[in-house]
């Protein structure tokens, strides 16, 4: 058993998941300041509305070659025929909803980064610009939604965004590291 195994985290344990263990490991909870990655993050939250983490992860490589390597400036100008031709691609999620939205929400993320600077500034303002560590024992104890949460997904649903309700926002501040919610317990704890 190698020391992938070994190692006591919140989610990613098992035979079979060691690609949920790496990103458990070497992404979630971990403060991220590169808009790139934020908007690929608010994509792929999105994306997961009724559905596993677990789901999304696996078709991550599909969002990215799908949706230009999440280049918002290229996604923001993606013509209708384009989006609907997603709709048959089984590497990603086929919702037109959530599909469409990722065009919707890459004009709003550009009007971000004009008014902000960047989107990394207007999202951690947010919490200050410092992240929020919890200190749960049980994921019973983790909150579904914070004020935090409440207040970003209003801001951002205000400026034209969607599929950014309070609950995908909170794993989405957790998922780039806004929010340390890693159990007590986690090896990854503290860090």
């Amino acid at each position: 058993m190698n020391s992938l195994h070994k190692k006591i985290r919140c989610f990613g344990n098992g035979v079979g998941k060691e690609f949920y263990a790496h990103y458990h490991d070497h992404e979630w909870g971990i403060p991220s300041h590169d808009d790139q990655h934020l908007f690929e993050m608010l994509i792929l939250e999105g994306a997961q509305a009724g559905l596993s983490w677990e789901t999304i992860l696996k078709r991550r490589s599909g969002y990215r070659e799908a949706f230009h390597g999440f280049d918002a400036e290229r996604i923001a100008c993606m013509r209708d025929n384009e989006l609907e031709a997603l709709r048959s691609n089984p590497h990603i999620i086929r919702n037109r909803l959530k599909i469409y939205s990722v065009r919707k929400n890459a004009q709003a993320f550009l009007q971000i980064q004009k008014e902000f600077r960047s989107f990394d500034a207007y999202v951690w303002s947010f919490v200050n610009g410092r992240p929020i560590t919890n200190h749960w024992q049980h994921f019973k104890e983790v909150p579904a939604t914070t004020p935090e949460s409440n207040a970003l997904s209003k801001d951002l649903k205000k400026r034209g965004m969607a599929f950014v309700g309070s609950t995908i926002i909170y794993a989405y501040m957790q998922a780039i590291g806004m929010v340390n919610d890693h159990l007590t317990t986690c090896w990854c704890y503290g860090r």
